[in-house]
C-alpha cells in the first residue's frame, strides 16, 4: 500500500498563550533508552530526527527532565538550541528509580530544583511551556500549583501547563491562577479524560494527548478498531487515521506523537494532510473504547 505523505505539516496552528504552533507536534520520550532510561545506542541518529521533525514542519516538541532522566532534553539542546521558532515544552514531577520506575514528587522544593535544571540543561533563560508533570498524592495540589505560578512571576516560566490531573484539580487551579495546557492520556481507543477535553474546550486551554496512537497498542487492539476500509480510501495506516480524528475530534487538541524512527515521523506527519469526511468522522466518533 502506498502510504500518505507529506513534506510539512498541515495541521493548522493552534496558540498556547501567546505562542502560536502547528497542530501536530513531536512528543521526545521514545529518543531515550529502553523504559525511558538512558541513552540510546544511536544517539546521533536521535539527534538527525529532531531536526528532521523540525525539517517538516513541527514547532512544538513536548519533553520532560524525567525522560531518561535528563537525556531527552539534552538531545534537544544539542540538536536544535537556539531554538529559533521552536517552542519548547518540558515537564518537572517525577523522580526515577530506574527502568520503567516512576516516583512522583511534586513538592515545592523539588519543582523549583527541576524547573532551574531544565533552563540550565536546554540553555534557557525561560522555558515556553512548563508543565506540572503529575499530582503527588502527599503534596497539595495547591501547593505544587503554586510554585508554577511562583516561577512564572519570577521571569522562569513563560506559561504553566498541567499533566495527569482530574476535573477536581482542573477546578482547584482555575480559581488559582492562570495555565493554558492540560496533558492527558487521550486516543480514538482510550477516552477516558473526554470531561477534562471538555473542560478544555469550555475554558480555552489546548488538550495534548500524550499516547494518541493507544501507547504500545498491541495488533488485536488495532483490528479491534476496524477501521482499515477508512485508511485504505486513504492510502493510510490505521495510526495515521487515529491521528487524523484526533484532529477534527476537537480544535483544542494538540498530538504530540513520538517515534525513534524518522520513517514513523514522516508517517505521523503525513497524518495532517488526510481529510476525513463527515461519515467517517462519525464512524470513528462511535468507536467504543
Amino acid at each position: 500500500m502506498a502510504l500518505a505523505k507529506a513534506e510539512t505539516s498541515t495541521a493548522g496552528m493552534i496558540r498556547i498563550g501567546a505562542l502560536n504552533v502547528r497542530r501536530l507536534g513531536f512528543g521526545a520520550m521514545r529518543i531515550v533508552g529502553p523504559g525511558v532510561w538512558g541513552e540510546r545506542n544511536d544517539k546521533t541518529a536521535m539527534i538527525n530526527l529532531l531536526k528532521e521533525a523540525v525539517r517538516l514542519g513541527v514547532n512544538f516538541i513536548d519533553t520532560a527532565d524525567a525522560y531518561g532522566p535528563n537525556i531527552s532534553e539534552e538531545l534537544i539542546r544539542d540538536a536544535l538550541f537556539p531554538y529559533r521558532g521552536i517552542v519548547i515544552a518540558t515537564k518537572g514531577g517525577f523522580l526515577r528509580g530506574g527502568p520503567g520506575n516512576w516516583v512522583p514528587d511534586g513538592s515545592p522544593s523539588h519543582l523549583r530544583r527541576a524547573c532551574e535544571e531544565s533552563l540550565s540543561r536546554l540553555k534557557l533563560d525561560v522555558i515556553d511551556l512548563y508543565q506540572l508533570h503529575c499530582v503527588d498524592p502527599k503534596v497539595p495540589f495547591e501547593e505544587s500549583f503554586q510554585t508554577l505560578l511562583d516561577l512564572q512571576r519570577e521571569g522562569k516560566i513563560k506559561n504553566i501547563g498541567l499533566s495527569n490531573i482530574n476535573l477536581e484539580h482542573f477546578a482547584l487551579a482555575m480559581n488559582m491562577g492562570n495555565f493554558v495546557s492540560v496533558q492527558n492520556r487521550y486516543s480514538l481507543l482510550n477516552r477516558e479524560n473526554e470531561a477534562v477535553l471538555k473542560a478544555c474546550e469550555k475554558y480555552g486551554k489546548v488538550f495534548i494527548p500524550y499516547f494518541p496512537l493507544g501507547g504500545g497498542m498491541s495488533d488485536h487492539d488495532l483490528y479491534r478498531l476496524n477501521i482499515s476500509h477508512i485508511a485504505a480510501k486513504h492510502h493510510a495506516t490505521t495510526k495515521q487515521i487515529m491521528l487524523a480524528w484526533l484532529l477534527v475530534h476537537s480544535a483544542s487538541i494538540l498530538p504530540i506523537p513520538g517515534t525513534g524512527s524518522i520513517a514513523h515521523l514522516k508517517e505521523n506527519m503525513a497524518a495532517a494532510s488526510i481529510q476525513l469526511d463527515k461519515e467517517e468522522i462519525i464512524s470513528l466518533d462511535n468507536i467504543s473504547s
